[in-house]
């Protein structure tokens, strides 16, 4: 009897296979706007689900990411520039209170997310900044390559966070805002988009915002000097919520009042400016406090003997 013959079939399945098991530890959820997006390089969307996967404080410095890929410096920086244009880096400064300013890098795992909480109104405060470490902190934290701990998947899609509303603006410690300042106030935040056009508000937040810039006002700052201090070092990526950045500047800037005391005199100039005079002699214009007399060469020519 002849050995029974199995049927090819018709067609060969063709493509891609998926055989999935799910993870409980050590993974990280990467959304579909990043690993099929169509604008980012291949290099960009695997460095960007690296640096997703990362624990918080881990490097993520060129040199660093450099020594851990063979890609190459040249490549990682091309590719941390791609996520930074699409939204899924940001770079931002950081004054300390010791002075020295901290550069600090944040990963958004869900840019669309941002860009529709923005549309809808939404208030993102910006990160905080890393604590700095004793060997210059900002973005060289410390922190191993491996994922920390994540809770297991469902079938559900867990939940987009909810950005927090930020900490309450200083209230003035004088009497309550006059009219005058409360219209210098919106005044200045309004003129804040012709320094940067990133910092666009909306009457909503001018409202929120104008009784912390008053009080900078009441403190004896000029409107030019807080408009200067606002927009001093802004981040180079885009700006998700204007309103998040000035209200944590605004909070955290804010100089002390001055003291109660004796008024005291400005310092006078360090020389006194005379008029400008003719001389007698050379009929040259020089500076001197009283009409009549000599430039001083015309004066040492004619009295060689005496020392200026």
């Amino acid at each position: 009897m002849a050995d029974q013959q199995l049927s090819a079939p018709a067609r060969a399945l063709s493509g891609i296979r998926h055989i999935n098991r799910a993870h409980h530890t050590r993974f990280v959820v990467i959304g579909n706007h990043l690993a099929q997006h169509e604008a980012l390089s291949l290099t960009a969307i695997g460095l960007a689900a690296h640096i997703q996967s990362l624990p918080p404080g881990a490097k993520v410095t060129i040199k660093a990411l450099a020594g851990r890929f063979p890609e190459g410096e040249v490549r990682i920086a091309t590719a941390l520039r791609e996520l930074e244009e699409h939204g899924y880096l940001g770079r931002y400064q950081e004054r300390m209170p010791s002075g020295r300013v901290v550069t600090y890098t944040v990963s958004y795992n869900n840019p669309p997310a941002l860009r529709a909480e923005a549309r809808r109104g939404g208030d993102e405060p910006p990160p905080e900044p890393p604590e700095p470490d004793d060997d210059g902190g900002g973005d060289d934290g410390g922190g191993d390559d491996g994922g920390g701990g994540h809770p297991a998947p469902s079938d559900e899609e867990p939940p987009a966070p909810q950005p927090e509303e930020p900490s309450p603006l200083p209230e003035p410690e004088t009497a309550p805002i006059t009219p005058e300042a409360d219209t210098e106030a919106r005044s200045l935040l309004a003129r804040l988009r012709l320094r940067d056009p990133r910092l666009v508000l909306s009457e909503r937040d001018v409202t929120r915002l104008a009784p912390a810039v008053a009080a900078w006002l009441e403190r004896g700052l000029t409107p030019s000097a807080v408009g200067a201090t606002l927009t001093r070092a802004l981040p180079l990526t885009p700006i998700h919520s204007p309103y998040g950045l000035l209200a944590h500047r605004l909070r955290e800037l804010i100089p002390p009042p001055i003291p109660a005391g004796p008024a005291i005199r400005p310092p006078g100039p360090d020389r006194t400016i005379h008029p400008l005079q003719c001389c007698e002699s050379c009929g040259k214009a020089y500076r001197a406090p009283t009409r009549g007399g000599n430039c001083g060469p015309c004066t040492r020519a004619m009295h060689p003997t005496q020392v200026a």
